[in-house]
């Protein structure tokens, strides 16, 4: 299936950035619960799913922010920054399957902008909006297999 094209708000979160390749990317799962004890330290209820964010990718090194949507915009500290998800169109592609196959799901986005032409909002390498939320939570969805992933890459205008 085609992806979609989805206008959305501003959205506030907060995050942990870091810079890491694939084969280091247990230090970056190792982000998400600092960034839900943060939430839970503060009585902060999170706003929408766990996602990551990618900003941009030099050789093998991903700059990639692990956040969560908040209600309302908070301030961050040394640890937890706060920010937001840009306004704007998005072209949107749920990723069905164990999370290490999403790169196939990255593939058919970038097909589908070759064919479509339909831009990525890009600029010399950095993403102005490039996101992987995690829909399944694994409490109730065990096995990989049947996990949902949306992917969403903000367009240019």
């Amino acid at each position: 299936m085609p992806p979609t094209i989805e206008t959305r708000p501003e959205q506030p979160y907060v995050s942990i950035r870091t810079q890491a390749t694939l084969a280091e990317w247990g230090r970056v799962n190792a982000l998400i619960g600092p960034v839900y004890g943060w939430l839970t330290e503060r009585d902060i209820t999170p706003a929408g799913p766990l996602f990551y964010r990618y900003h941009s990718v030099a050789g093998d090194v991903i700059d990639v922010e692990v956040g969560v949507p908040v209600p309302a915009p908070v301030a961050g500290d040394d640890t937890v920054a706060a920010g937001s998800k840009p306004p704007g169109q998005y072209a949107v592609l749920l990723h069905k399957g164990h999370p290490d196959r999403i790169r196939e799901t990255f593939a058919a986005l970038d097909e589908w902008s070759a064919t479509s032409g339909v831009e990525f909002d890009v600029t010399d390498g950095v993403w102005a909006g490039r996101f992987e939320s995690y829909l399944s939570d694994p409490a109730e969805v065990p096995d990989f297999a049947d996990w949902e992933t949306e992917v969403a890459y903000r367009v240019r205008h």
